[in-house]
Parts: structure tokens; C-alpha cells; sequence
């Protein structure tokens, strides 16, 4: 009796307290709805301001369905409608509701408990909500929740520990407790609910080990439980489950080696241990070692191989290019050797291929790619060889090329009409010649790295043309000339966020027109408009170089910018109105012949993080508007000719001597020298040091800009949405995989309608 209390109710519009058994009203169901009403604090769309009046029946309020019989609410679908408030406890008095629907909405609060108590609900979706609390440790205890088939929970603030009670809903079909921050173990009790089809954990602070139980769940047919912090082996179990179709383990612990016997012969019964329904395996982001199993080649419907970033060794298994079907696969960051020859050669579906970060060597069997092909990245590895011209028209399906740090040589490809190329990466190896102006063709481009290569050229100022390109990095080649051309392009660039020319021989004054023009660099809001404030559709890495240390910014947002023209001829002045660029973070002009004063308007910067005009020509004294830079960590003014009292306030009061060194006029803190107010500045060319291009000093402001590509992963637009996900939850996890909610909704139309039937 006391639990029947519990669920009693006083309500201003005369409802009567009744027990869980008894029946209620039509009028008694309007006013519990209408006390629902009154917990949404925000109805954006007047979707139930308008709607639920007394006016009209209950039964044909908005959301709300009845069955035909007795008038009787039995679903409630109030999802998607922007609504904010909380849950009242009353709502557990529908006694005949059978779904309850409230998802992507703000409500917030506890869940109330009423709602766990309920025996004929089959469906709870509450996902994408704010709500917090945990749930009943004797959750489905006590003849509650006997029907319940589908339990949506996923995206809220829920905490505690996933009670071991839940193997008591008997009928529980799809389990959807991700992206919450659950914490303890996995309820081996789990194991019993032997109807689940889908169980849905990652996104949650989850650890120990995956429970052996798991591998009883015969028509299990999805199990994501990535995200966490689970430890030890996969249970042999698992590779039982004939009905799986996508296991998704990634970016936890888990250790071990795949089973030699993965998907041929299992442990238990071998023809359940055959995967044949499985379409993706997802293992990446762990510590796996050992070789890959060849016995992966059996998964005849795979579609999605992710292996990467754990620490497999050996040789490709040959038996990988038996997955005719296989689109995504990817390798990287392990330690396997060998060929790419006869994996390829008959994976005629693929359009993902990472294999970035390991020890492959050979030529690319370019030839054996078809035209699904959408990203390649073969990036640091022993590759060599050419870039045939035949590349240049598989950019036509291509997105993504990476090619960094291998030993190819030669020209670029020519790139044919109507290239969809977002990003080119091919650092650090040892192409010459020119950069091809078909490049042009490429209107989609972001990035374009051909840093670190031996190139020779003049500044390409044809790109002017890729009005989406955002990273140009020419680093460490042999280009020279000027950039002084006029154009009648009055907004050359607008996108560009980084821009890295350094170590090569270009002269002349510093290109003005760009210094002044960056759009990308003026009024850029922390809070961008930018789909996820991402700079890109996919995941780039940029490597840069401060005092000797290399930094990887693995999260390039659209705030990141930075210029670095260090290292080369460049002479003149520092044009006065750089400081419209007030949204750049880092500049490098250093190692140039550039004269004159350092412009005031340096102090318009007011988010500069770096600056670096060192080992220059020039003169004058430090600005005092330089002070006003309250984000600039690191300053270098060494060996030039300034001359007058270095500024003590704002961040000027943390930089040591080697931030002013080689300057024979300058004096004050930090300098020994002290100022006099009769000191005549002095106007001493100063003597430069000789250094080599590893020099820790004075490279030392310097940053390099390395796009790497991989670093985890990339994303690709919207073939795939985001494609890898070390640092943010994945939208591919909700959009490829995670079609929970189409199963949610699929579930409530039919039984609405064979209801109305």
C-alpha cells in the first residue's frame, strides 16, 4: 500500500487520489496533462499553449493518442517541440499509457519515479533532454515495467551506476543509456535480458571489464559500448553472436589479441561462431597488439573496418582485399608492415582508406583504385615513388588526399575539371618542379600543404581563385620572387585562417595586400556560426614549434589563425595597418631583412598569443601599445636595433632577457643595462648570428605549420559527417550507426497503427 501512496496525487482541478489498479477518468487524465502543461516553463512554438485547452476533448490534444474503446490516453508523443520545464510526478498516473515520447525537448530535473512504476509502458524516450539523477537501483523490480520494450535514455546528464535490476524487464528490446556519465561496472545481469537487440553505453565513464554474459545474447544485433574506460580482453562470446551486425568497442583500454578463430569458428558452437551478418567492427583507439587476424576476410558483409590507433603489427593480411564490400577501412597508427598490392586490388566499394602512421613500404597501385574512392591517407609511411598523372582524375570522387611524410618524388599530378578535392596533404617528402595551377579546378579546396618538399615556383597567386581555402602551407621549399602583384580581387583569400611560407626565398616588401585583407583574420567571433565551429569539414592537425617544442592543435577551430612568412628575403617596412588583423593569434615575420619601426598598431591584436620579429633591421622603440596584448605569451625582439626603455607593464613584466638580446639600445627589466634619461638611442646595425635551420634559439619563436590530416582521424563533410572522434562525441555515431531513433519511431507507428485498426 505505502508504493500505491506514493503514487497519489492532490490537484487543483478536483482529480481524486487513486491507486495504481484503479481506473481513471477522462476529466482525471485532462488534468493530469493540463498539470504537465504547467511544469513547461517554455513553449517556443505554442505547440501545446494553443492545443491543450479544456475546450476541447483530451483525446484530441496534440501529441496525445487514446484508444478507440474507452478514451483512454495510451501514448503521449511530445518530442522535438523545444519545450522546457520539468517532469511532474503526476504523469505516472496515466495508468493505461503504453509510450511515452518526450525526446528533444530541455526538460531538466530528476526523472520521476513514478514513471519507473508504470506496468504497461512499453516504450520511455527521454533522449536529448537535460535531465539528471540516476536510476532505481530496483529499476523493473516488483512487477513494474514487465512490457517494457525499448528504454531511450540517451544525451541527458544521468549519473550513477546502471542498476543490475534491469535484466528484469523481461522484454526490453533496445537498451540506449549513451552519452550520459554512468559510472561503475556493466551489469552482467545484462546477459539475461535474452530479447535485447541493441545495447547502447558508450559516452559514459564506464570501467572494468565487458562482462562474458553478454555472449548470451543470441539476437543481439547492435553493441556500442565505446567511450569508456573498460579494461581487459573482448570476451570470446561476443564473436558467437551470429546476429551482430556492428560491434563498436572503440577508444577505451581494452588490450589483448584477436582471436585467430574471429568469425570463422567460434568457441561455443561453430556455426554460431560465423559473424555473417556483422557490417562494421569498430576496435580502433585501444591497446590491441599482435597481428590481425586473416580470418577477417570471412566477413563477407563488412562494410566498416576501423582497426586504427592500437598496436597491431605484422603484415595486411592478403585475406583483407577479399571484403568486396568493405567502404571504410582503416589501419593507421599501428605498426604493420608490407604491400598494398593484393588488399586492394578487389576492394572495388572502397572509399575510406587510412592507413596513415605505420611501416608499409612500396609503390601505390594507383591503378587498382576505382572512382568511389573518397579519402586516401597513406601519410608517414615508407611509401615511394611517383604521383602519377592518373591521380589527378580520381580527384573527381576524391575529398581527401594525405600523402605526408612518405619518399615519393616527382611532379604533382595535373587536376583534371571538376575536382572535388577539400584538403591536399604531402608534407615532408620529395616532389619538385612547379606547383600545377590546375589546382584552380579544385573550388572546393580548405587545405593545401605542400610543405617540406622541393618545390620551385613563384608565389601561386592564381589561388586567389579558391575562395574555401583555409590552410596554405608552402613551408621549407624553393620559392622566391615577390608578392607584390596587383590583383582586382579586393578580398584575396577570405577564408584563409592559416598561412605558412616560411623557409623559402621570396623578397620584396611583406605582401600588404594580404596583411590587410585577411577576412578570415578581422572580428572573428569565439562563438562562430560555423557548422560546430570547426574550420573544416574534416578533423586536420597542425604541428607548430615553440621554443624548440612541438605542439600538435589536433582541434583546428575557426578562432585558430596564424601567419608565419619567417626565413626568407623579405625587406621594408611592417605595413602600419597589420593591426586590422586583430583576430590573428600568431606571427612570425622573423629572419628577414625587414627596417623601420614595429608598427603600434601591433596592439590592435588583441588575441595574439605569439609574436616573433626577431633577427631583423629593425630600429625604434618598443610601442607602449604592445602592452595592451594580455594573451601574448611569448615575445621575440632579439637581435634587431631597438633602442629606449622596454616597457614594464602587461605581460612585458614576464619575459626574460632572451625576448631582447642583440639589442644594443634597448635597457631596463629584464635587461642588466639601466636606463638613463640622457641615453641617446643608439642606431647600430646589429650583428646577426649565424644559424642553421635546427637552431633551438632563434627558430625557437618560430611555429611550424605541419597539416598532418590523420592525427585520429579526419571528418568528411557530409558523406560521413564526423569521420573520426577522439575529442568530440561523433555525429557518424548518431547518423551511421546509431539509428535508434529510427527504430523508436518505426516501433511507435506500428503499433499506433495496428491500434487505430
Amino acid at each position: 500500500m505505502e508504493r500505491h501512496y506514493s503514487l497519489c496525487f492532490f490537484v487543483l482541478l478536483s482529480v481524486h487520489c487513486t491507486s495504481l489498479g484503479s481506473n481513471i477518468t477522462v476529466n482525471d487524465q485532462s488534468s493530469i496533462l493540463t498539470i504537465l502543461k504547467s511544469h513547461i516553463t517554455s513553449d517556443p512554438y505554442n505547440s501545446l499553449t494553443n492545443n491543450w485547452t479544456t475546450k476541447t476533448s483530451v483525446c484530441s490534444w496534440i501529441g496525445v493518442t487514446c484508444d478507440l474503446r474507452n478514451n483512454r490516453v495510451t501514448e503521449l508523443d511530445i518530442s522535438d517541440m523545444g519545450l522546457v520545464g520539468t517532469i511532474p510526478t503526476e504523469i505516472g498516473n496515466l495508468s493505461s499509457l503504453v509510450s511515452l515520447d518526450m525526446s528533444g525537448n530541455l526538460f531538466h530535473g530528476h526523472i520521476p519515479r513514478s514513471i519507473f512504476n508504470m506496468s504497461r509502458l512499453e516504450t520511455i524516450s527521454l533522449q536529448n533532454n537535460s535531465l539528471s539523477g540516476n536510476l532505481p537501483v530496483d529499476i523493473c523490480s516488483h512487477g513494474s515495467l514487465q512490457r517494457l520494450q525499448v528504454l531511450s535514455l540517451y544525451q541527458n546528464n544521468l549519473y550513477g551506476e546502471i542498476p543490475s535490476t534491469l535484466d528484469q524487464c523481461v522484454q526490453l528490446q533496445i537498451l540506449a543509456l549513451m552519452l550520459n556519465n554512468f559510472t561503475g561496472h556493466v551489469p552482467r545481469q545484462i546477459g539475461n535480458i535474452t530479447g535485447l537487440t541493441s545495447i547502447f553505453l558508450s559516452f559514459n565513464n564506464l570501467d572494468g571489464t565487458i562482462p562474458e554474459e553478454i555472449g548470451n545474447l543470441n539476437q543481439l544485433n547492435m553493441l556500442f559500448m565505446g567511450f569508456n574506460k573498460l579494461t581487459g580482453s573482448i570476451p570470446p562470446s561476443i564473436f558467437n553472436i551470429s546476429s551482430l551486425a556492428i560491434i563498436s568497442i572503440s577508444n577505451s583500454s581494452l588490450s589483448g589479441t584477436l582471436p585467430v578463430d574471429l568469425c570463422s569458428h567460434g568457441t561455443i558452437d561453430p556455426e554460431i561462431g560465423k559473424l555473417n551478418s556483422l557490417t562494421g567492427l569498430d576496435l580502433s583507439e585501444n591497446q590491441f597488439s599482435g597481428p590481425i587476424t586473416p580470418a577477417i576476410g570471412n566477413l563477407s558483409k563488412l562494410n566498416i573496418l576501423y582497426l586504427n590507433a592500437n598496436n597491431f603489427s605484422g603484415t595486411i593480411p592478403s585475406e583483407i582485399g577479399y571484403l568486396n564490400s568493405v567502404t571504410y577501412l582503416l589501419l593507421g597508427h599501428n605498426r604493420l608492415s608490407g604491400l598494398l598490392t593484393n588488399i586492394i586490388a578487389n576492394l572495388t566499394s572502397l572509399q575510406f582508406l587510412l592507413v596513415a602512421n605505420n611501416e608499409i613500404s612500396g609503390n601505390i597501385p594507383w591503378d587498382l583504385f576505382t572512382s568511389n574512392i573518397v579519402a586516401i591517407d597513406l601519410s608517414d609511411n615508407l611509401f615511394e615513388g611517383p604521383i602519377p598523372q592518373c591521380l589527378g582524375n580520381l580527384s573527381r570522387s576524391l575529398r581527401v588526399l594525405h600523402l605526408r611524410e612518405n619518399n615519393f618524388h616527382g611532379t604533382l599530378p595535373t587536376f583534371s575539371k571538376g575536382c572535388l578535392l577539400e584538403s591536399i596533404n604531402m608534407n615532408g617528402n620529395k616532389l619538385d618542379g612547379k606547383l600545377p595551377q590546375s589546382l584552380v579546378n579544385c573550388g572546393n579546396l580548405q587545405v593545401l600543404d605542400i610543405g617540406n618538399n622541393q618545390i620551385q615556383d613563384v608565389f601561386p597567386f592564381w589561388l586567389e581563385t579558391l575562395v574555401e581555402l583555409r590552410v596554405l602551407v608552402l613551408r621549407s621549399n624553393r620559392f622566391d620572387g615577390t608578392i607584390l602583384q596587383d590583383s582586382n580581387n579586393e578580398l584575396p583569400i577570405p577564408k584563409l585562417q592559416v598561412l605558412d611560407i616560411s623557409k623559402n626565398k621570396f623578397n620584396g616588401s611583406l605582401p600588404g595586400r594580404y596583411l590587410n585583407n585577411f577576412r578570415a583574420m578581422m572580428d572573428v567571433k569565439e562563438n562562430g556560426t560555423e557548422k560546430g565551429n570547426w574550420f573544416s569539414n574534416y578533423q586536420e592537425t597542425i604541428v607548430f614549434v615553440l621554443k624548440g617544442l612541438e605542439l600538435p592543435v589536433v582541434r583546428i577551430l575557426t578562432t585558430f589563425t596564424t601567419i608565419d612568412l619567417s626565413d626568407n628575403r623579405f625587406s621594408g617596412t611592417i605595413p602600419q595597418n597589420i593591426g586590422s588583423l586583430n583576430s590573428l593569434r600568431y606571427l612570425n615575420l622573423s629572419r628577414n631583412n625587414i627596417t623601420g619601426n614595429i608598427p603600434a598598431s601591433l596592439g590592435n591584436m588583441s588575441i595574439l598569443e605569439s609574436l616573433d620579429l626577431s633577427s631583423n633591421r629593425l630600429v625604434g622603440q618598443i610601442p607602449l601599445p604592445l602592452t595592451k596584448l594580455t594573451f601574448l605569451s611569448k615575445l621575440n625582439l632579439s637581435f634587431n636595433n631597438l633602442g629606449g626603455q622596454i616597457p614594464q607593464s602587461g605581460q612585458f613584466a614576464t619575459f626574460d632577457n632572451s625576448s631582447y638580446m642583440g639589442n644594443s639600445g634597448l635597457c631596463g627589466f629584464p635587461l642588466t643595462t639601466k636606463c638613463k634619461q640622457d641615453d641617446n638611442v643608439q642606431t647600430l646595425v646589429p650583428e646577426l648570428p649565424h644559424v642553421d635551420d635546427e637552431s633551438g634559439f632563434i627558430d625557437g619563436f618560430s611555429w611550424r605549420a605541419v597539416v598532418l590530416g590523420y592525427g585520429s582521424g579526419f571528418v568528411l563533410g557530409t558523406t560521413i559527417g564526423y569521420f573520426i572522434f577522439r575529442y568530440e562525441r561523433p555525429k557518424w555515431f548518431v547518423g551511421l550507426f546509431f539509428n535508434i531513433q529510427d527504430k523508436i519511431n518505426g516501433k511507435l507507428k506500428r503499433k499506433t497503427a495496428r491500434r487505430k485498426t
